[in-house]
């Protein structure tokens, strides 16, 4: 079984900054693609930022030069970095990882989500 733990959600001031983190644990055999996705009220999940197993990364135009995805391969880890914070960046934030689960098996798992508010 496969686990995905989000943290570090929370209230902040416009212009302030968090720290999202996601650990993955459980029978991995290897983590392919992991990212950030977002749902606000009343609209769809969107995507936020993606990180390869390589370090390649790609992000939403919303949170580009804002956000910073980063990862820890060793700790099946997957951070976001986000400054400069904006309401509308208000939303519950969703880890997501594509996990290979043995030689010839991959399956993609979410986590619970952690809620992000901007608001002063």
């Amino acid at each position: 079984q496969v686990q995905l733990v989000e943290s570090g959600g929370g209230l902040v001031q416009p212009g302030g900054s968090l720290r999202l983190s996601c650990v993955a644990s459980g029978s991995i055999f290897s983590i392919n693609v992991m990212g950030w996705y977002r749902q606000a009220p009343g609209k769809p999940r969107e995507l936020v930022a993606v990180i390869t197993n390589g370090g390649s990364t790609n992000y939403a135009d919303s949170v580009k030069g804002r956000f910073t995805i980063s990862r820890d391969n060793a700790k099946n880890t997957v951070y976001l970095q986000m400054n400069s914070l904006k309401p509308e960046d208000t939303a519950v934030y969703y880890c997501y990882a594509d996990i290979r689960l043995n030689i010839i098996s991959n399956r993609g798992y979410w986590g619970q989500g952690t809620q992000v508010t901007v608001s002063s």
